[in-house]
C-alpha cells in the first residue's frame, strides 16, 4: 500500500520530520520539504495528500489527492476562503501553539499601561530621578472578548495578580480564573464593566468590524482597548476617533488588516495608540510546539480519529 504524500512547505522542515519520528509515523507518510520561500515540485502537485505549510499558493485546485491541511496559525481565514479549496478537504489549526507567548505579552502591555518603567529609562537617559507611581492592576477589571485556548491562559495569569475577570465564549460554560462568562450577545456587559478590554476573536462574518464606534461608546472613558486577534476586528477610523475624543483612554494594537503597517497609517500618530510590530505570538521554541501539534493530527489521520485542532469551515476557526 503506498504511503500517503505529505508536503512541508514551510522552513523549519527537519522538527516536523523530528516530531514524526518521536511519535513514531516519519515511516507512514512518503515526506517531501520545501522551504517557504521555494515552489514545490510541478511532478509533486498532484501527488500531495496531506500539506503542512503557511500558504496554499494557489495550489489547491491543483491538488485532486488533498485530503487534509495542517495551518501554521490559530487564525486560518486565508484557507478557508482560499481558492480550489474542496468541502472534503479537512483543515486544522495550530490553536494553543501560542497561548503562552501571547498571554503573557498581552500582560506585559497591561504592565506597560500601569508601571512607569519606560517613562523611568528615559529618565535615566537624561540622568534624572523622578519618583514616579504606578497603577495597580491587582482589582481591576480585565474583559476579555474570545475565551479560547489564549483568553483561558491569559485569565488564569490575571487572575493570580488578583485582577478580576470576565470574558466571552460562544458557548457560556464555566472557564476557570473567570468570574463571569458571558455569551457572544453579551458582550456590552463585557464592555461596560472593563477597565482593559482584550480582543482575542478570530475573524468571521460575525467579528469583523466587531469593534466599532458604538461598542465603544459602552467602554468606560478609563478604560483600554487591547487587540491581539486579528486587525479586521475594529473599524480602524472609529478607534482612532474614540481615543482622540477620550471616549476611551487608549489602544494598544499588535494586530492589523495590512502588515507591515505603512508608515503613512495614522495609527502611528496618535497619541493614545501604542503600535506593536505582532510580536504578540512569536516566541523561540514556537515551531517545535507546531510541529508537536501536526504529529498529533497525523497520527489521528492515519487512525481516522477527529482532529485535535480541527477547524469548522462554517463557523470560520
Amino acid at each position: 500500500m503506498s504511503k500517503p504524500v505529505c508536503l512541508l512547505w514551510l522552513d523549519d522542515i527537519d522538527a516536523y520530520k523530528q516530531a514524526l519520528a518521536d511519535t513514531g509515523l516519519a515511516d507512514h507518510f512518503e515526506v517531501h520539504g520545501v522551504k517557504r520561500d521555494e515552489k514545490p515540485p510541478e511532478d509533486l502537485i498532484p501527488r500531495v495528500e496531506v500539506l503542512a505549510g503557511w500558504k496554499h499558493g494557489g495550489y489547491l485546485g491543483r491538488m485532486p489527492k488533498l485530503r487534509w491541511i495542517q495551518a501554521m496559525t490559530a487564525g486560518v481565514e486565508a484557507w478557508v476562503d482560499a481558492p480550489g479549496l474542496r468541502d472534503d478537504v479537512a483543515l486544522c489549526c495550530a490553536r494553543g501553539s501560542h497561548r503562552h507567548s501571547m498571554s503573557e505579552n498581552i500582560l506585559g502591555a497591561l504592565f506597560h499601561l500601569t508601571k512607569p518603567y519606560m517613562a523611568v529609562a528615559l529618565d535615566q537617559k537624561q540622568s534624572q530621578w523622578n519618583r514616579r507611581m504606578s497603577k495597580l492592576l491587582a482589582g481591576q477589571t480585565l474583559g476579555i472578548l474570545g475565551l479560547g485556548a489564549i483568553g483561558q491562559e491569559l485569565a488564569l495569569k490575571a487572575s493570580a495578580l488578583g485582577m478580576r475577570v470576565i470574558g466571552t465564549k460562544r458557548e457560556p460554560v464555566p472557564v476557570e480564573g473567570v468570574e463571569a462568562v458571558y455569551s457572544s450577545d453579551e458582550t456590552q456587559e463585557v464592555l461596560r464593566q472593563s477597565d482593559f478590554v482584550v480582543l482575542l476573536m478570530p475573524v468571521t462574518a460575525e467579528t469583523e468590524n466587531y469593534i466599532n464606534a458604538e461598542r465603544l461608546k459602552l467602554m468606560k472613558p478609563t478604560a483600554w482597548l487591547l487587540n491581539f486577534g486579528r486587525g479586521p476586528l475594529i473599524v480602524d477610523a472609529d478607534l482612532i476617533a474614540a481615543v482622540k475624543n477620550k471616549t476611551i483612554a487608549g489602544a494598544v494594537l499588535d494586530v492589523f488588516r495590512e502588515e507591515p503597517l505603512p508608515a503613512t497609517d495614522p495609527f502611528w500618530t496618535t497619541e493614545g495608540i501604542l503600535v506593536l510590530p505582532h510580536i504578540g505570538g512569536g516566541h523561540a521554541g514556537r515551531g517545535a510546539v507546531v510541529a508537536e501539534i501536526f504529529a498529533d493530527n497525523a497520527g489521528r489521520y492515519l487512525a481516522g480519529e477527529p482532529f485535535a485542532t480541527g477547524v469548522d469551515r462554517a463557523r470560520g476557526y
